[in-house]
């Protein structure tokens, strides 16, 4: 994105402070609002966390790399940036011995599996006696299910992840932003919805609600899939895919280990951010030749070319991703050059 929209905000630093922020004042306001909800301090904090720690696992290049990297090298794995996201939050209270310090604060397992479901949702490895077949979750029981619809929610993609990223991408852009957050606050009510505590609003909220929605849907078609944008990320992918058998990064116990291989190994993830660019593009080792030269095009603008596009006339939802990761764009690259 940056080598197309250079002045907006590319990194997720400022991202999670703000999901954390409007998290607490979303749970705090319902918690202010319906003392019935008997949501606690433990709650509050619970959910704080999760909107701090929500992208911890997002590699370089952010969804570039689980969602196009990843599946090429490793095609069986169903590996997501959010499960990335616990066993980063995992690998940080571990290493900086940060659960006596939790403790203090009143968190215990519990809290810290509600944290995690709230990242990342129903963890399968997770053994508890409230999970049934109704209930997935451990860290909280049904009666406050509406836990789980503030940082990331599942059930309708309303949720404070979104409004973050609105605020600040369409300032950067100068897109305008219609959703009005406070509002939204203003009249968000917990209700009961067939046995399940959810998070709801007025009727006539229903404009803002679509003013959210459609300011989604402008971001995706003016910013997030802006054609040279898309080949860039084709190229970094190639790049990468490219470097993957001969850039290694050191990981547990000196061992080192593949780009592709980091993700199950949390102290090699860690020393793989953004500047895998810079490190590939500044390397003299023979073996990252090819990829040396896709970056170089980049840095001097000479990117691939989009020959053709197609879309079938009634998709299926999944041909549609296919066609979206692989097909959409027909691009002169090195290995099709005379095509």
């Amino acid at each position: 994105g940056y080598y197309v929209f250079p002045g907006a905000s590319h990194n997720r630093f400022e991202h999670s402070i703000g999901v954390c922020h409007l998290a607490g004042e979303l749970v705090e306001t319902l918690q202010r609002k319906q003392p019935e909800l008997s949501i606690s301090p433990q709650d509050v904090l619970c959910v704080k966390i999760a909107g701090l720690c929500h992208d911890l696992g997002h590699g370089p290049f952010s969804h570039l790399f689980d969602s196009q990297f990843i599946k090429r090298v490793r095609p069986d794995t169903r590996w997501k940036h959010e499960d990335g996201s616990v066993r980063m939050f995992e690998h940080l209270l571990e290493s900086n011995d940060l659960k006596p310090e939790l403790l203090n604060w009143g968190l215990d397992e519990t809290d810290l599996t509600l944290i995690k479901e709230q990242i990342a949702g129903p963890l399968e490895s997770q053994l508890c006696s409230q999970k049934t077949s109704d209930w997935p979750y451990c860290g909280r029981t049904n009666a406050k299910s509406f836990l789980y619809e503030i940082v990331a929610n599942k059930r309708n993609g309303v949720d404070v992840d979104k409004w973050d990223y609105f605020a600040r991408d369409c300032h950067c852009l100068g897109i305008p932003n219609n959703f009005d957050t406070m509002r939204y606050m203003k009249f968000a009510r917990v209700i009961d919805v067939n046995n399940r505590k959810q998070i709801c609003t007025r009727d006539k909220e229903v404009g803002n609600l679509y003013e959210m929605f459609h300011t989604r849907s402008t971001l995706h078609r003016r910013a997030y899939q802006h054609k040279t944008s898309k080949i860039i990320e084709i190229m970094i992918t190639e790049a990468l895919e490219k470097a993957n058998e001969h850039f290694f990064l050191l990981g547990s116990n000196g061992k080192e280990v593949r780009l592709s291989e980091s993700i199950d190994d949390m102290v090699a993830y860690t020393r793989l951010t953004d500047q895998v660019f810079q490190q590939i593009l500044l390397s003299t080792d023979p073996n990252l030749k090819e990829s040396r030269e896709i970056l170089e095009k980049i840095e001097r603008r000479q990117l691939y070319k989009c020959v053709g596009q197609t879309q079938p006339s009634t998709p299926s939802k999944k041909l549609s991703k296919v066609l979206q990761d692989t097909c959409i764009f027909y691009l002169y690259s090195e290995k099709n050059k005379q095509t």
